[in-house]
Parts: C-alpha cells; structure tokens; sequence
C-alpha cells in the first residue's frame, strides 16, 4: 500500500454542514475527489443546488439535505436521510458558523443565543446524533471547524460570543475524543485563521489585521484548509484524536 492510499475516501460517507459555501465546499469538493459519497447540510436551498451540481462534476454520489443546523429536528432528519441515501456516515464536518461585528455592551442576548447556537450548539447537537451510530459501529472521524478566535482574541472585531463559542469547539472536540477514543471514534478540530469568506471590501477596512499582521502576508483560499480536514478524515490520521490544528499562516505566532 503507498502512502498516498491512506488519503482514499473510498467507500466512505461524508456529511459536511455548512457544506454548500466557503470552507464547507471546498471541503466536500475534496472529499469527494479523494472517492466520498459526500453529503452537504445546510439552510439555503439555492446555494445547495449549486453545490450540488459542483459536486456532481466530480462524480460519485452526492447529496444535499436542507437543515438548519440549530434545530435537532432538522439534524436527526438529516442523518436519517443520509443514512438511507448515502449510508452510514463515516466523517462529520461540522462546519456552519457564523460571527457578529458588535462590542459587547451592544449585543443583546437574541445576538448572543443565535452565535451560540449556529458555532456551539450545533456542533454538540449534530456530534451526539451521528456519534451515537458512530459508537454503535466502532468507527468515525467528526471534525470540527473551529477558530484561532477560540485561541486569541480579535482586534479590533470584537467578537466575544464567536469567540467564546470557538473555545468551548475546542474543548468539547478534547472531551468527546477522550470519551469516544476506546470506541475508534476519533474527534479532532481545525482552527483556521483569516479566510477568504468574507466580503472583499472589508479587506480594505482590515488589512492591517488580516494581512499585514500574518507573517505569511495574506488570507487563505478555503482550498488551502481542506487538504487538513481529508488528513484528519482519512487513514493517514488514525492515530490523531484530540487535537486542534492551526492552519492560520502564523498569525497566532506573534
């Protein structure tokens, strides 16, 4: 076997939330170039059309499930779904997410609970209906997309309920797979830094921050953190669980 087969994905199911934009195509774009039966959840339906068709071009089978990824109705319907469609899911990424630009005397507590239940809660949500069959069949890989805003805090974008929430991703990732590990379930997160996702003219307002601060001196494409979420989805990470990867051009250095 070269080493290169321990990145197959073949005969393998992937879910990927968020999946249908940003970090979460180019995701499932790689999965299912490394031979996944891919499926993407997220709540607009044009874009996962779109998605789709992407996704197609590949080749292999795809899916997309409509899901509001805060809701667990709609998380157990996914995974009922997928499960029918596709199979047994053998890789969870959970994805979505989404900040807030406000100082914290102006975040009121319907911001506070959307931002939490988009970045946190969603991710325990959607790791204990999947985890369960994981558990059940002794094998999987759940990756979360955290953040470095769960190491550092941003300046001067205060984000504190991202933020907060990007750190408990962090440890909830280190408690299931502490939990989860005598079940071959591995649990591991990314924290990517500045991403290409956001709108282009917000680049001008915080280049010093994004840009100029980065030793590497630019953002990522969202290509450049999906060869990280193959490695921890695949065989070539089977001894992986619990850890929180920076991908962040070494901004998180200084």
């Amino acid at each position: 076997m070269s080493v290169f087969d321990l990145f197959s994905l073949n005969n393998r199911v992937a879910v990927v939330t968020g999946g249908s934009h940003g970090i979460g195509l180019a995701i499932a774009r790689a999965f299912a170039e490394a031979g996944a039966s891919v499926a993407i959840a997220a709540r607009n339906e044009e874009r996962n059309a779109e998605a789709l068709a992407e996704l197609e071009r590949i080749g292999g089978r795809v899916l997309s499930v409509r899901t509001d990824v805060s809701r667990r109705a709609d998380l157990e319907a996914m995974s009922a779904e997928v499960e029918t469609e596709l199979g047994p899911i053998d890789v969870l990424v959970n994805n979505a997410g989404g900040g807030l630009h406000l100082d914290a005397l102006s975040i009121s507590d319907e911001d506070w609970d959307r931002v939490l239940a988009t970045n946190l809660d969603s991710v325990w949500k959607a790791s204990q209906i999947v985890g369960r069959n994981m558990v059940a069949r002794g094998r999987g890989s759940i990756i979360n997309i955290g953040s470095i805003s769960g190491l550092i805090v941003n300046r001067p974008q205060w984000l504190a309920p991202y933020g907060a929430a990007k750190a408990a991703v962090h440890q909830l990732t280190r408690s299931l797979a502490a939990e989860w590990a005598e079940h071959h379930v591995r649990v591991n997160a990314i924290a990517p830094g500045f991403v290409k996702t956001h709108p282009t003219e917000l680049e001008g307002l915080y280049r010093h921050y994004w840009i100029d601060e980065v030793p590497m001196q630019r953002r990522a494409e969202p290509e450049e953190i999906a060869p990280t979420a193959l490695y921890l989805a695949s065989d070539a990470s089977t001894f992986v669980t619990g850890a929180v990867v920076v991908v962040d051009g070494g901004y998180t250095l200084w």
